[in-house]
Order: structure tokens, then sequence, then C-alpha cells
């Protein structure tokens, strides 16, 4: 094989780079090389803080670690590019140099979390609803896939996308269409104030107040409902944090508190969730649940925690499958498993027949043979 280089200004589609020099990424292409050429198959990995979520790793382990590093960093431009074994305690902490942060605050699910497997995961944390998700802050990416090319999509400012945005495309795709190699994002500078808030008030109560809210010009950041607590972060300009805690009321929790709550809900280390841990030790399940915000109470038993002002809800439940998965779509959203010993019923909600296609027919042009994470996403995919 000897494809040429694709010059971006003559086509603003992918850009295949055949100058490699790197001998870490030429360790990964070697790799996925001799996987097309035995007809194997490889399971990428970085950390490996994420094993548990979606279906079961298969084969080979494919080390990302040794891709690691922050390749630019322009805090004026508020765009950062980092190698896919870096740390994202270590682009975190380079970030807070400059005072600025990922807005999306994805969960670290242990020291090993590293960029590549945030953007394979694609998943946000607490801030979710007000800024956006891990996806909107992808501006470009550079991918190896299973032909063993290495392609770069998008580039570092928002707009320079002709035709499919496929960089974004890989946000959640849980490596299934190739290596994320290295990927560009944006930043923002921290907010000049922070406070946060907790009123007692039962679900139903709750959930209207977090609505009506949502609805008025209020710096709400995040939200949080569990246990007869809501739990409300605001976030922005000095007045306006100000003016909003007197709107709003409530009992505002002490900063270093706050600190620690919001991240052990993003990192999951928090008190529901080392309950459910310990219910799927002994055979039950954590559900994460996507409905409309305004969406009622859901009709399943279990202990639920809400987050994304109503449009997130975690389920610990013991409940079929089947029941929990048709709650869902009776308010008009889907369940996914998310933890769970017993993943027979499929982590992921079934697809549709149109969309089914998709990604079979995405999956057959990134990765024809199936070198990738086999069945990570749908057991037969």
């Amino acid at each position: 094989m000897d494809p040429t280089v694709r010059s971006p200004d003559a086509n603003p589609g992918p850009r295949l780079d055949t100058r490699i020099t790197d001998p870490a990424l030429r360790i990964l292409i070697d790799q996925v090389e001799a996987a097309r050429a035995a007809g194997a198959q490889l399971r990428i990995r970085g950390g490996g803080t994420k094993d548990f979520y979606g279906e079961p790793p298969q084969g080979e382990i494919l080390d990302t670690t040794v891709l690691e590093g922050i390749s630019s960093y322009e805090p004026t431009e508020l765009v950062v590019t980092a190698r896919c074994g870096t740390s994202l305690a270590t682009l975190e902490a380079a970030l807070a140099e400059k005072n600025q942060y990922l807005p999306f605050e994805p969960p670290h699910f242990g020291p090993g979390s590293t960029v590549g497997g945030m953007v394979a995961a694609g998943l946000s944390g607490p801030p979710r609803a007000s800024v956006g998700a891990v996806r909107d802050y992808v501006l470009g990416a550079t991918l190896l896939n299973g032909r063993a090319e290495v392609l770069s999509f998008g580039g570092q400012v928002m707009k320079n996308v002709a035709g499919y945005d496929v960089s974004r495309l890989l946000a959640g795709s849980l490596g299934t269409l190739g290596v994320i190699l290295e990927v560009s994002l944006k930043v923002l500078p921290l907010a000049p104030a922070t406070a946060t808030v907790r009123f007692e008030l039962a679900q139903i109560s709750a959930m209207q107040k977090i609505n009506e809210w949502s609805g008025l010009p209020l710096p709400i950041n995040a939200s949080a409902w569990w246990d007869g607590m809501l739990v409300v972060r605001l976030r922005g300009a000095l007045a306006a944090v100000q003016s909003a805690l007197v709107a709003l009321g409530g009992d505002v929790i002490e900063p270093t508190q706050a600190i620690a709550f919001w991240r052990g809900l993003r990192n999951q280390s928090d008190e529901y969730f080392v309950k459910a841990r310990q219910a799927v030790e002994q055979g039950g399940a954590l559900w994460r649940l996507s409905v409309p915000p305004t969406a009622p109470p859901l009709a399943v038993t279990g202990e639920q925690l809400i987050e994304w002002g109503g449009a997130q809800r975690w389920l610990c439940s013991a409940a079929p499958a089947d029941s929990v998965r048709d709650a869902a779509m009776r308010v008009g959203g889907h369940a996914t498993l998310f933890m769970s010993n017993d993943k027979s019923a499929g982590a992921f909600a079934p697809l549709r027949a149109p969309l089914d296609r998709i990604h079979r027919e995405l999956k057959k042009s990134f990765d024809p043979q199936g070198v990738f994470n086999p069945g990570r996403l749908y057991p037969d995919l």
C-alpha cells in the first residue's frame, strides 16, 4: 500500500498521512497491520477505567498509553490538542494553570482515565445540560483506521467542517471505528463565581422547580436530585450568581463541601454510586436513562438519582431489562444498561433499522475487517 498525501486545501475531506516518523505511533500501526494480516481482533485500551461500560471487551489489547502528551495548547485561542494516552488529570492540570477547563467535566473513573477514552466513551459530567456534551467541544481528531491508515479530520477552529463531521462522530463510538490518536478540544475560562444551594423537595416538586428555573435567565450550571434533596450549582459572573442566590433561596453549601459533592457525582464516587456498585455485586443493575427533562416519574422500581434538569436519570434496580426499557420508551427516552454483571439484555437500547444500517455502514467504511473492539457497542457489530 502506497497512498499519497492529500492536501487539506485541495480536498476538505479526511487527510491521509503517510509520513509516519513517531516511534510510538509506529508501534500502534504495526500492531494493526499484524492483526489485519492474521485476521485477529484488537481491544483498544487506555487506562482501562471504562472496561465495564458497553459490551464486554474482546481481542488482544492495543495499549494507547504509549502515545501521550499535550501536542499544542493555545490559551488565547481556547484550543488544546492532546494525544490519546494523555491522562485526563495531566490535561486538566495544564488547563488549570491558565485558569481554563473542560466545561463538560468528563468523569474520572480512576487515575488512569485518558483523553482517548474520554472521547471514545462520550460521557459528560454534571453540567452537560447547560454547556453541552463532549462531542460539542471536539474540533478535530486524528484516527488510525482498520486499514492501518492515519486520517485527520477537522482542525483547531470551530468553522472547519466540510461534509460529515467525523471528529464528533467519534465521541461515543467506543473505539469501534478506529484508534483516536489525537484530538483537538475547545476549552473555556473558569467562571468568576460559583455557588451551590440545596432544597429539601420531593421528586415531582424538584423537577417542577428545576424546569421552571431553567426557563429563567439564571446561571444554573448543574443540578442533581436524590433522596429528597435537590442540589443546584450556579456559575457565571459574580453579580449574576449573587442575584440568583437571592432569587432562588435555599441553603448555601460551603464551597469545599460543594466541590467534593460535584466531584463525587462526576466521578461516581459518592454515596449513591457506591451503593449502586454494591447492588450490582449482588445481582442488581445500574441503568442510565435518557429522557425528556419534563418526563414524569418513571413507573419502575428502584432508587433514582436525577441529573441534567431531569434529562438523565440513574436507576439502581433489579427490575427486568424489558420493564426498564419500556418505562423509558413510554416517556420518549431510552435506557442504557450502564453497569451489571449480566448484560445478556444488551448494554445499549436496540437500534431501529435505519440507524442500525448507518452504524453498520460506518463500521464497514472505517474498519472493514472488524479489527477494532468487536461487539463493544452491539454484540454483532
